[in-house]
């Protein structure tokens, strides 16, 4: 009866740590993609790369922040 409490307890705790994983890993999903139709942010440098976005199908500019490595694309 010991052993099934122990087996028992631990699927539980698997459980929960699986639940709790996959909230953290909703909330702080990779915002590299900061998709916006706004003015560019301060400190990042156009590039001469375009990207075609899948869903929508629009063109859009990609600008570049050599400090922090992050990359911000703007429609055209």
């Amino acid at each position: 009866m010991n052993w099934i409490n122990i087996l028992i307890g631990w699927q539980v705790l698997s459980i929960l740590v699986l639940i709790v994983l996959a909230i953290l890993s909703w909330l702080y999903y990779d915002k590299r993609y900061k998709k916006s139709e706004t003015k560019v942010p301060s400190g990042y440098i156009w590039t001469e790369e375009i990207s075609i976005d899948p869903s929508t199908g629009k063109k859009e500019r990609v600008y570049y922040n050599p400090d922090t490595g992050d990359r911000f694309y703007k429609e055209e």
